[in-house]
């Protein structure tokens, strides 16, 4: 098996790619997360996988994206976006919180009183 065989190896190429780690630093990336790059690839020295990232983040896009224009898992890209983020390449913006109080029971009603109406 040839050097250059392994690294192309599904299951490895991930694992060397992040250096073994597995989870992301605790940024809370998630897959609606957005993204983009504040440098080109062109302007620093990257591995491959991350100059890929940073190039696809030229323009603000989700975590999910990234993951399907890399072509790398998921929680691959959360480490390898969550390595730019901490060098200053990129930055995030998450999602509304989402956990926020839900409206009252007579708001909803109030609502569907209205569309009942329509």
């Amino acid at each position: 098996m040839s050097t250059e065989a392994w690294f192309d190896d599904p299951l490895v190429r991930p694992y060397a790619v992040t250096g073994g780690r597995t989870r992301s630093s605790q940024l809370g990336l998630d897959l609606i997360t957005l993204v983009v790059a504040l440098r080109t690839p062109a302007e620093v020295d990257l591995q491959p996988e991350y100059a890929k990232a940073l190039q696809v983040c030229q323009q603000p896009i989700s975590v999910a994206e990234v993951s399907a224009m890399v072509d790398l898992p998921l929680q691959v890209v959360k480490v390898v976006l969550s390595d730019l983020i901490t060098q200053g390449l990129m930055i995030f913006r998450t999602a509304m919180n989402t956990t926020q109080e839900a409206p009252s029971q007579q708001v909803l009603q109030a609502v569907l009183d209205g569309i009942r109406r329509l």
